[in-house]
């Protein structure tokens, strides 16, 4: 999935916490937040929650994918009623005006 930072810089978190708290996670916001430019690993970050929804056959909300780093690796885990049902992998990069996310699921027979 693509998406264009300038979303996230026009609605930062300080303007519009309700948007933020009803996609990321507290861990992902306080994540993202360490960040200068915390515009680029929201809109990554998103991406890749993104990705999955799109990937996966369940309809998972965005509050059911998690998103974290291990030693700089890009880490997704699903919660809840998912977690045991799909192994996924991912990639995340931004440059310029985007950032992309790209997931590999595979379902758990």
């Amino acid at each position: 999935d693509l998406v264009h930072i300038k979303k996230f810089e026009k609605i930062t978190y300080s303007k519009k916490p309700s948007f933020y708290k009803k996609t990321f996670l507290p861990s992902e916001i306080e994540y993202c937040l360490k960040f200068k430019k915390s515009a680029e690993h929201f809109a990554g970050k998103f991406a890749i929650k993104e990705s999955v929804k799109k990937s996966i056959d369940d309809p998972v909300s965005f509050l059911d994918i998690e998103t974290f780093h291990i030693e700089s690796k890009l880490k997704i885990k699903l919660c809840g009623d998912w977690k045991k049902k799909y192994n996924l992998l991912g990639s995340i990069s931004h440059e310029n005006d985007y950032a992309i996310g790209m997931v590999i699921s595979e379902k758990i027979i």
